[in-house]
């Protein structure tokens, strides 16, 4: 497979699983059961699907690669502000470390991020190591400058790096044994927690969904990220929707799980593998699937990069607000 469909697999892949496991997120396994069979549509407003802030710190990240032409320290610099213009349009998903990191930024802390050790950091790193597949040295150092933006504790930082790892690996090898590609990603990894997330995923491998859920766990906490999207990633990854029907079923932080995994597996088998007539049911503004296509090209072939309109993105976050909260308090109820 060719280049450009192994990037565009991630973006679009990222794009998918965060769209499919919004309507889900912080519900259990078992509530989880009561209302999901398949991924066959979206299920936040009608049979539209809309991106959250998986997917679009995943692009601000890829413009960042593209306009900084090279120069890691002005790709830094440029992701910073991005994240700052991101806050000021008021995403309707964010997580508290991040919160508390663009808010550092926007009052001019010289180091913003925080010692948290949610998976913020780990669910934007993908695209750093497709886009910089063949570049070992810069990939590592880059996402690690990267995830300390927002996130300080050793362990999100690893984890970051592990995912940004495994996707360059997926963007560069034939689909096939993945439990290789995830040991070779992990050497990478230093911190203890993460390694022992990663190795018990591979040790329940061949356990039920409900088994390795009460062993690794499924919460935005990095360490059980890591586990369940390399055991959703080892188990379910014969194809990208698999991937992300396991992530989803698994519960708990499902937009960000399916996002990793559908990064990994869009850049595995290539966005040739994707449903591409559901994935034009998402919301095609602001990092939508049209602009994600337009940022593979620039990625891959160094075209411009697409504009897009902050005011719509602004004001699409505003109608969501209404609906994302009424998701919230619908999880409020025990069935």
């Amino acid at each position: 497979m060719d280049r450009q469909n192994r990037v565009l697999g991630a973006l679009l892949g990222v794009a998918l699983g965060d769209a499919l496991g919004l309507p889900f997120e912080g519900l259990s396994t078992r509530r989880v059961a009561r209302r999901f069979q398949s991924a066959d549509r979206f299920r936040l407003v009608g049979r539209t699907g809309f991106v959250s802030d998986d997917t679009e710190q995943t692009a601000l990240v890829a413009e960042a690669l593209v306009g900084s032409s090279g120069d890691d320290d002005l790709c830094v610099r440029s992701f910073r502000r991005s994240m700052i213009g991101w806050l000021v349009r008021l995403p309707f998903g964010i997580g508290g470390a991040t919160l508390r990191s663009c808010l550092r930024m926007m009052v001019g802390f010289r180091r913003p991020g925080v010692r948290s050790a949610g998976n913020g950091a780990a669910m934007r790193a993908g695209v750093i190591g497709v886009a910089l597949a063949t570049e070992p040295q810069r990939r590592r150092k880059l996402g690690r400058a990267i995830a300390m933006l927002t996130h300080t504790d050793e362990r999100a930082i690893d984890g970051a790096l592990y995912v940004a790892e495994l996707a360059s690996l997926c963007a560069t090898s034939e689909p096939g044994e993945r439990e290789s590609l995830v040991l070779a990603a992990r050497g990478v990894v230093r911190d203890r927690q993460v390694l022992a997330a990663i190795d018990g995923a591979i040790g329940v491998a061949d356990e039920p969904l409900g088994t390795a859920v009460a062993h690794l766990g499924n919460t935005g906490f990095v360490i059980h990220s890591v586990g369940i999207c390399t055991y959703c990633f080892v188990r379910f990854g014969d194809d990208p929707m698999s991937g992300i029907e396991g992530c989803i079923t698994a519960g708990g932080d499902t937009d960000s799980h399916a996002a990793i995994v559908g990064g990994w597996l869009g850049a595995l088998h290539g966005a040739s593998s994707l449903p591409m007539p559901l994935i034009r049911r998402i919301q095609d503004g602001p990092f939508g699937p049209t602009h994600l296509e337009r940022l593979a090209v620039a990625l891959v072939e160094g075209a411009p990069l697409p504009g897009w309109s902050w005011p719509y993105a602004l004001l699409r976050n505003l109608a969501l607000y209404p609906v994302v909260l009424a998701h919230g308090f619908a999880r409020l109820v025990p069935w």
